[in-house]
């Protein structure tokens, strides 16, 4: 679990820095087109698809992010297989109140019989070593 939680943190600076460059692009289109700053929804909203597509793609593109990849994690399918867009996208979804209800998710990883993260087990897909 170690291994998956120093992925997540690694993941997390990744995801910062593509939120970072990614961030003032609606504040540009609105104020080019609208003359007026975007609304924090809309903000929102943008960041959400913007890590929706990062993630997604990645998860179907070989199964594993920047961070999985320097360490060694892969996304699969139960059977071992590689995900569908489908699977991608409940993972996606699923991991967002896993994360955001205090971890619980995560957490959910010591209590599971096979150490997988509620979001996973909810999915249908499993980290492995890569």
């Amino acid at each position: 679990m170690g291994r998956r939680l120093a992925s997540m943190c690694y993941e997390s600076l990744l995801v910062m820095a593509v939120l970072a460059v990614l961030f003032v692009l609606p504040h540009l289109i609105l104020g080019a087109f609208a003359q007026r700053m975007a609304s924090p929804a809309i903000i929102q909203a943008h960041c959400f698809v913007v890590l929706l597509v990062y993630f997604v793609w990645f998860w179907l593109h070989g199964g594993q992010t920047l961070a999985m990849k320097t360490w060694r994690i892969r996304l699969v399918s139960r059977d071992g297989r590689p995900i569908r867009l489908a699977q991608a996208l409940l993972r996606y979804l699923f991991s967002w109140p896993s994360i955001l209800l205090g971890g619980a998710g995560i957490a959910w990883a010591l209590l599971d019989r096979d150490g997988q993260f509620l979001h996973d087990r909810l999915a249908g897909t499993r980290l492995i070593l890569a």
